[in-house]
């Protein structure tokens, strides 16, 4: 069955997964964040080890899902191709650049398509760094920039990130005590195993059929005034609205946003580097999973590169903190970005320049 043929079809997919991104948030997940892909493999990097921060660390079963997801529909439906392209370290590099760029905003797309459904104008302000940068990247798509043709690879190459995803959620099933896992923060806020695992596996389902991407809806309307993927993201942005208007959460400013801040330059720069990096990867996180479970090894480096980037950003302090008022003998938090956080965003901007605009161009034949 193809969702991709009708934008009814694409529609319904995406007030699907909003309606499983509103479940989760019923059921514990914190209700800004309801599903973050770039939050969730922060805090499963953390329930890993690879970072020490103790407030994010936990496996979100969301991520797992939304993997083997894709990769059960792509094999029944036949989709399935073990793939692999080039310029794997390009890869690797970019995936690190679109996490800084998340979590200096705090949030990937997709959060910030669900904090924009709760009224935060951050997340607005993020959107115009977004949008310039997937068109940035897509002007270097126009003038020839190339990561390489994907072409078929050893069958098994496809199913590494799936099955250790698999063996990944057996240590959380079975409750082992090699895994960290928060008492108190974000990290300590989740809906329970199973219905986390079912989200992510319908989420998966449905981004797979629809080809939900953030940074391709933008890029389609950019470079062929093509509105297909951007209708899935609407149902998200609409069923969410819905929720956070009934439950009272919606809040149309700046300020008493949860996990956000209102550093607008560095809201916008974080989502740059995130629109631009998406862009020249082949997609937004989300579609980096859904690429990695239906077999692609290049999408699988770049989720390779979203772990490693997220353990990068807490080990060195480029996090960006959260904005905090102010309580009984506790002053306001502004938040924002640290000086080594804003050192490495524009570190990250002047790399995507080079990397998109100095090599790595299609020869001619």
């Amino acid at each position: 069955m193809s969702l991709s043929d009708s934008k009814i079809k694409l529609g319904i997919a995406g007030i699907i997964c909003g309606v499983v991104a509103v479940i989760l948030a019923v059921t514990g997940n914190p209700g800004n964040m309801a599903i973050c892909v770039a939050c969730f493999i922060r805090d499963t990097a953390g329930a890993l080890g690879m970072h020490q921060a103790a407030i994010v660390q936990y496996v979100r079963p969301e991520i797992i899902g939304i993997v083997l997801g894709a990769f059960l529909i792509s094999v029944i439906t036949k989709e399935y191709r073990s793939t692999a392209g080039s310029s794997p370290m390009i890869r690797f590099l970019l995936g690190m650049m679109i996490m800084i760029g998340s979590l200096l905003f705090l949030g990937c797309p997709l959060r910030m398509v669900i904090r924009m459904s709760a009224g935060d104008l951050n997340a607005y302000i993020a959107l115009i760094g977004f949008i310039g940068g997937i068109i940035t990247g897509s002007i270097a798509l126009k003038k020839g920039f190339s990561l390489g043709r994907a072409h078929e690879t050893n069958k098994t190459s496809g199913v590494i990130l799936p099955f250790l995803l698999v063996g990944l959620l057996l240590l959380v099933l079975i409750g082992s005590p090699l895994l960290h896992s928060s008492q108190t923060g974000p990290g300590s806020m989740h809906a329970p195993i199973w219905i986390a695992l079912i989200g992510g596996l319908v989420f998966g389902v449905f981004a797979q059929k629809s080809r939900m991407c953030f940074a391709g809806s933008i890029r389609d309307i950019y470079l062929m005034k093509n509105f297909d993927l951007f209708t899935v993201i609407a149902g998200v942005f609409f069923i969410m609205l819905i929720y956070n208007v009934v439950t009272g959460n919606f809040s149309f400013s700046f300020t008493g946003n949860p996990v956000a801040h209102s550093q607008h330059i560095w809201n916008i720069l974080g989502m740059y580097i995130v629109g631009f990096a998406a862009t020249l990867a082949g997609g937004c996180p989300l579609r980096q999973l859904v690429l990695a479970g239906q077999g692609s090894s290049d999408a699988a480096i770049t989720v390779a590169g979203l772990f490693v980037g997220a353990a990068i950003c807490h080990n060195l302090k480029l996090v960006s903190s959260s904005a905090a008022p102010a309580t009984k003998g506790v002053t306001a938090v502004m938040g924002g970005p640290s000086i080594e956080g804003k050192v490495a965003a524009i570190v990250c901007v002047v790399v995507l320049f080079a990397i998109a605009f100095v090599g790595n161009k299609r020869k001619s034949n």
